[in-house]
């Protein structure tokens, strides 16, 4: 974890500084990963601001991470144990979307708030983008398109 952000964004100390979590107690652990979360925040606040100032186009985006992360609970550490068995931890994981003005033309942004305490997968994530970019496909499943049933 503690490559994955510079050295302005350690606010959560101590952290661990090596590979070798086992040499690490928890709480350094944690505050090492929580620094990581805390760039991915300002990293996705640039992204919006960068989105927000682009005048007469539809922009989005759409984040969500491709897997959640042990810390610890149960003595069990990062990802990849195998789905049947894996924790809860590594399962859920969070999804973030943002619209600009143009873009909340077309879909009814307060009708997606509403919907957004359903469980979704990735599976939602390709038909989701294929119908929000209005690109045709026979990939295409309108039932597993995020977007579609807020449509205006």
């Amino acid at each position: 974890y503690f490559k994955r952000y510079p050295a302005g964004f350690r606010k959560f100390e101590p952290t661990c500084d090596t590979s070798e979590l086992q040499d690490c107690p928890r709480e350094s652990i944690v505050n090492t990963y929580d620094n990581t979360i805390l760039y991915t925040d300002h990293f996705l606040g640039r992204v919006v601001d960068m989105l927000e100032n682009l005048k007469g186009v539809r922009a989005s985006m759409i984040y969500v991470s491709d897997h959640g992360e042990s810390l610890g609970e149960n003595e069990i550490y990062l990802h990849g144990m195998p789905y049947a068995i894996a924790p809860e931890q590594q399962k859920k994981v969070p999804m973030v979307i943002w619209m600009n003005a143009g873009q909340r033309k077309y879909v009814d942004y307060e009708c997606l708030r509403s919907r957004r305490t359903g469980a979704v997968s990735h599976d939602h994530l390709f038909h989701s983008i294929l119908g929000l970019s209005e690109v045709r496909s026979k990939l295409y499943v309108a039932q597993l398109d995020l977007f579609k049933p807020c449509a205006k």
